[in-house]
């Protein structure tokens, strides 16, 4: 296994590491009667294991084209990665802060994820790629930064730092609901370039398929007559 695809299995074993920082039993004492950690440790913690988890999203990709070793392995596990990380996220955090994290915003993110997925599929399959856009790659940061939030509201409502206040509460809020809104443009985007593509290939289609129906065939020769023999 290359780097590329070892870092891209660092970030799925991101996944049940992430669950399990905000499950209720983290951290595990074994002793009867554990509280957890109380000062805001576990937030943080799981704060650190998205964002690093997230950099390496843009990192495999990076080192596959530089180091020229874009396998069909990383091409599968890649958006598998992805895919599992973002919807453990939201789906955690229905359960971890409800009160920002509503059922409905992880229904209509998660749905998004499977669209997009399923119309690349679809794309392979009729032989062209959709490329990822800009307000795919928004959409990315704004969900990092929203997630995070999320995490860090949990326990804080705002940051007091030397006299700068810093709404956390406010800013994970923000960041779910432009989240939501970013992620419903990009989906419709995609779906565009999707149906662009996907009617202009059968367009070609329909062309080459008329033109072949319009080629007449040529006369066959006449045949020979073998001569006589006398």
């Amino acid at each position: 296994m290359n780097l590329p695809n070892s870092i891209t299995m660092s970030r799925i074993a991101c996944v049940p590491l992430l669950i399990w920082i905000l499950s209720p039993v983290f951290p595990f004492t074994g002793g009867h009667g554990a509280t957890g950690l109380r000062g805001g440790e576990q937030e943080i913690i799981a704060s650190i294991v998205f964002i690093l988890a997230s950099i390496t999203d843009g990192l495999d990709g990076y080192l596959a084209r530089r180091r020229h070793q874009i396998t069909t392995m990383g091409m599968l596990l890649d958006p598998l990665a992805d895919k599992l990380l973002v919807t453990a996220a939201y789906i955690i955090l229905v359960g971890y802060n409800p009160d920002i994290v509503k059922p409905w915003i992880a229904v209509l993110v998660i749905g998004r994820e499977f669209l997009v997925s399923g119309l690349r599929s679809i794309a392979a399959t009729e032989g062209f790629t959709i490329e990822a856009s800009e307000i795919g790659k928004l959409k990315t940061v704004i969900q990092i930064v929203s997630v995070v939030a999320a995490i860090l509201a949990h326990r804080w409502n705002y940051w007091n730092w030397g006299g700068y206040i810093v709404g956390v509460h406010f800013i994970a809020v923000t960041a779910i609901y432009w989240m939501t809104i970013v992620s419903i443009i990009s989906a419709i985007d995609y779906f565009i370039g999707f149906w662009k593509k996907i009617d202009h290939a059968s367009d070609k289609r329909r062309k080459r398929r008329s033109f072949v129906l319009s080629r007449k065939p040529k006369p066959a020769p006449p045949a020979e007559h073998p001569s006589r023999i006398s």
